[in-house]
């Protein structure tokens, strides 16, 4: 890993490090800056399936630690060298990326909490504030949409959540005249998905967190185990795909209602964010370093998050390859989640040889998003699993 949540909070309140020294000059920063914006673009457009973690990253991820530093260390010289603070927000806003990417990849939600943290730093701050000839809109509506997307998973209802989707509808009316027609509608449709999410997941604002939690939930070794006699082999849940084949579900980004859900009820780590609105913790949404147990209240004993992969109704390829990596990839004694939501009917009755079925046609399995339906759905697609020669079944 290239850098853990604990070495990052000490990269940014740190006086040592690469930034600091003698010899030191704004031109090292620049350089530095450069190369920094050339290892971003290769890790922007990385793969997330598979365990193993590219070496662009790490090395992303280690120039954008120094340069956080050196800002630090060295903020007054660099303002004179011409540094503006657009330009520490892209950077604080792209190591938030990383560690959302991190998330992404490792399943843990430490790393989703700094990126949080950066997120919030660059609109507390107001970093992209009158900085309209360096940050387009889009620039900025993508920002928001991020750091969006991270408090909703923190499951930050309360304030954060309202917050950034009122920014993001400000932002777009302000910014209706800079943006190209088809893209304003594209961000149009950005802000009604956001708005038929929220409206969906409301209901479950005040309700406790569909993470484990220690403040609710049991402690970890009265959960139900089974038991030795029975128990012929240790086997943890590792892996999860998660797809989604609905043509019209709510959802944000390519995460739907359901997926959003499942996210978070495969997770071990408490959120805490029930009990940060509810008194129980001193910390606010800000990220400021105040006493806070309940979130850095973790068993070591408990196994870590398994590794979600999502696919938003992906193409039969896509689909075989995902699942043929995860399945290449799978440790010793591991389970993989496999969940598909789709609409459809079922064509064959269930009946006491259909398992028999299955398993004799399933060298003619074909996985298609393409299939006849009643006209009860409006001929809407959904996940065909079934033999080429014979009806199949629709998976609902």
């Amino acid at each position: 890993m290239a850098s853990s949540p604990q070495q990052q909070g000490q990269a940014q309140g740190g006086s040592q490090g690469s930034g600091g020294g003698g010899g030191w000059s704004p031109e090292q920063f620049w350089l530095l800056l450069d190369k920094a914006d050339r290892r971003f673009a290769r890790v922007r457009d990385l793969s997330l399936i598979g365990r193993q973690e590219p070496d662009a990253f790490a090395k992303a991820f280690r120039i954008y630690t120094q340069l956080w530093r050196m800002q630090q260390e060295h903020r007054h010289r660099l303002v004179e060298a011409g540094l503006r603070r657009w330009q520490v927000g892209e950077i604080a806003a792209r190591i938030a990326h990383l560690y959302y990417t991190q998330y992404q990849r490792t399943a843990d939600t430490g790393h989703l909490s700094e990126a949080f943290v950066f997120y919030h730093a660059v609109l507390d701050r107001a970093y992209f504030h009158d900085a309209a000839d360096h940050v387009t809109p889009a620039k900025h509506l993508r920002f928001l949409a991020r750091f969006l997307l991270v408090a909703l998973l923190l499951a930050r209802r309360m304030d954060t959540v309202p917050r950034l989707a009122a920014d993001i509808c400000a932002l777009l009316d302000d910014s209706r005249k800079n943006l190209q027609e088809a893209e304003y509608k594209e961000w149009k449709h950005v802000v009604q998905e956001i708005a038929r999410f929220l409206r969906a997941d409301s209901p479950f604002m005040n309700m406790r967190p569909l993470r484990y939690s220690y403040a609710f939930d049991p402690p970890p070794d009265t959960l139900f185990t089974v038991p030795p006699s029975i128990k012929r082999r240790s086997l943890t849940l590792s892996d999860a795909v998660l797809c989604s084949y609905y043509h019209n579900e709510v959802k944000f980004t390519d995460i739907t209602i359901d997926v959003f859900r499942m996210l978070q009820c495969l997770e071990w780590e408490p959120c805490g964010s029930f009990a940060l609105n509810n008194g129980y913790s001193t910390q606010d949404e800000s990220g400021q370093n105040h006493p806070n147990l309940l979130k850095d209240l973790r068993d070591a004993a408990l196994p870590p998050n398994p590794l979600k992969t999502i696919l938003y109704r992906p193409s039969v390829t896509h689909f075989l390859m995902v699942l043929a990596t995860k399945c290449e990839e799978l440790p010793p004694n591991s389970m993989m989640l496999l969940y598909l939501s789709a609409a459809g009917e079922v064509r064959s009755a269930f009946g006491s040889e259909t398992s028999d079925k299955v398993v004799s046609s399933y060298n003619k399995l074909d996985i298609s998003t393409i299939g006849r339906m009643s006209s009860r759905e409006d001929d809407e697609r959904g996940l065909w699993l079934g033999c080429r020669e014979t009806e199949g079944i629709f998976l609902s």
